[in-house]
Formats: C-alpha cells, sequence, structure tokens
C-alpha cells in the first residue's frame, strides 16, 4: 500500500527575513536597504523588496540595490498596483526566514528597531509580535483613521483588545506559511493572521517623521482597507444589516398603527411631512442593505472568477555562492 507523501516543512535558510512593498520609495529605499545591511540578527539575514507598480523609478532603484547588495536581496516587481497587503503577501512567499518582519520604505521606522522587535519574537517564544508608538509622526486625519480601524478591528476581529495593529510586525514562519495559503483578491494581513494565532504580543518603539515625501495613504484607500476588514472576514455587516431592518420592520409597524389610532380619532389623519420623513429613512435603510450585500456578492464574483492577487513581473534573485550556503539548522545559531 502506496503511503501518502506529507507536508513537511523547509527548514528556514536565514534567521530574519525583512519584506518591504515599495511604492514611491526611490529616495527613501536605498537608505533603509543600507541601514539594514549593516544589522547582525542572529541567523543572518535577506532583504525582500516588493514594487508594487511604483510609478516613479522605485523600480531602478531597487535593481541597482539587488546587483549591489552586501545582504542576500531579492526583487520582485508587481506588473500593476494591487495595494500594499497584496505586496506583503508576495513578498512573504518569498521570504526564507524563521522569522519575518514587514515594514514601510519610508524610514518612519528606524531600522535599528528591527533587532528590537525580532529578539523579542525570537527569544519570547511569540508567533506574532506588533509594534506600538507612544507618539505617532502622522498627520492629525490619518492618526483618526487609523484608531478608527483599530476600533473596527476589536469588533470584528477576534484579535488581544487594544491591540494596536502596525505595518511594522514580526511573524514566525509557522505564521508566514499559513497567512500566504490565503489566495482571494482582497487580502488583509491582520485579519489572516489573527485567523492564524493568538500567541501575540506587542512592545513600544520609535516612530519618525517621514524622510521624503508624504504618505501613499489617502481616505480612498484607508476606505477601502476597511472594507477588506469589513466584508472579508466577519459577517457583522450582514447581521447589523438584519438588525437595521428588522429595527425599521419596528418602527413602521409603530407608525401605521398610530396613524390607524389617529384616523380612527379625528377622521382625517395629518403629518404628509413626517410620512415622507419616514419613507425617506427607510428608502435609505434598505439601499443600505443591499449596498453591503452587494459588497459581498461582488467580492465573492470577483474572487470566483480568478481576480488576481498580484502578478510578478519581474524578479531578481540573490546570487549565493555554494561554499558560503548555510546549513538550514545553523540558523537560528
Amino acid at each position: 500500500m502506496d503511503s501518502q507523501p506529507m507536508d513537511v516543512a523547509v527548514p528556514p535558510a536565514v534567521g530574519l527575513s525583512i519584506v518591504v512593498p515599495v511604492y514611491r520609495g526611490a529616495a527613501t529605499v536605498g537608505r533603509l536597504v543600507e541601514a539594514l545591511s549593516r544589522l547582525e540578527p542572529a541567523g543572518g539575514i535577506e532583504i525582500v523588496l516588493v514594487n508594487d507598480g511604483s510609478p516613479d523609478n522605485s523600480g531602478d532603484v531597487c535593481r541597482a540595490l539587488a546587483r549591489n547588495a552586501t545582504v542576500p536581496l531579492t526583487y520582485l516587481e508587481h506588473a500593476r498596483n494591487y495595494g500594499e497587503h497584496n505586496a506583503v503577501l508576495t513578498g512573504l512567499r518569498h521570504a526564507r526566514g524563521a522569522y519575518v518582519i514587514t515594514m514601510d520604505d519610508d524610514l518612519q521606522n528606524p531600522p535599528e528597531e528591527v533587532l528590537k522587535l525580532y529578539n523579542h519574537a525570537r527569544l519570547g517564544g511569540w508567533d506574532v509580535v506588533y509594534t506600538r508608538y507612544a507618539e505617532k509622526q502622522h498627520e492629525g486625519w490619518r492618526n483618526l483613521g487609523s484608531r478608527f480601524a483599530n476600533r473596527v478591528a476589536d469588533t470584528l476581529l477576534d484579535k488581544p483588545k487594544g491591540l494596536y495593529l502596525s505595518s511594522f510586525r514580526c511573524m514566525s514562519a509557522l505564521v508566514v506559511r499559513e497567512v500566504t495559503k490565503y489566495r482571494g483578491p482582497y487580502p488583509y494581513v491582520d485579519g489572516l493572521i489573527m485567523q492564524v494565532t493568538q500567541r501575540i504580543d506587542s512592545i513600544e518603539v520609535l516612530h519618525l517623521a517621514r524622510a521624503e515625501g508624504r504618505s501613499n495613504y489617502t481616505l480612498k484607500r484607508l476606505v477601502l482597507l476597511w472594507l477588506n476588514l469589513a466584508t472579508n472576514f466577519s459577517v457583522l455587516p450582514l447581521r447589523l444589516a438584519i438588525v437595521a431592518g428588522v429595527a425599521m420592520g419596528i418602527l413602521g409597524f409603530v407608525l401605521a398603527i398610530l396613524v390607524i389610532a389617529e384616523a380612527l380619532i379625528t377622521g382625517t389623519p395629518s403629518g404628509w411631512a413626517s410620512s415622507m420623513t419616514t419613507m425617506l429613512l427607510i428608502a435609505g435603510v434598505q439601499f443600505l442593505i443591499l449596498g453591503v450585500l452587494g459588497e459581498y456578492v461582488g467580492r465573492a464574483f470577483l474572487s470566483a472568477n480568478g481576480k488576481p492577487q498580484g502578478v510578478v513581473r519581474e524578479m531578481l534573485a540573490p546570487r549565493v555562492e555554494r561554499s558560503a550556503a548555510r546549513r538550514p539548522e545553523d540558523a537560528l545559531r
């Protein structure tokens, strides 16, 4: 009787992988890679850059970095802009570390904090470690949007209450392996993480002002990110739609009784303005419910129709000399 093959986890090639989604980062990604290359984490380091269809010359800068890198550096280029979380998942699929840190390319997270984050996860045995900030150096509206998204996540996701979800995070290879199994076109990395593990911690790190330019996150991008969170990892919006429908039904029933009572008592029901207000209110709630249902159905349709999560146009892999290759069991020594 033939035995069935079993999935065997491949031992990590390095101790730490750094995944960096790049978008309009031509002016900063070089300094980030230079600083990361000077780090000496236990087990060694590799860097994975994912150019998410950046409209500037980030691609040329990243290719030059790949050619001249002093540490293993993988460059991946998306065929178009798919979004930060899509780019992160592409990078995670090519990361080989026992732990993987994701961070932005804007230098707001000091590279020196990488070792602090890595060692906290590795020595503490945590599956995931998030970072939190004593003071965030973002615009006021961006901070407000982040707080709102985190409050929503407290309700929609099965996550520790009060945990701040930041893009500067460290994950174990176990979490990375499970998260990257998701193939849908609307990923939300933190939602995927919460489905895998609850062995999560956080530490406080510095947060600096942007070194160049301005944030790539607009109000539109934040709304789309919230929709990914709300509709991909929870049915709560559907349940709220049911509650709203029931509430409007009860309100309509009560108002109908009042109209009948008024007709019996006075003979001529009044209140045209209140009737129109009620009709508009009910119609608004109905359209809101239809919109929520339409969002779920539309996403399900696009997922079933094979909308890609990300298409890699180009990949530059590091050249590793055979004589310098490390044994997998040495990765965390």
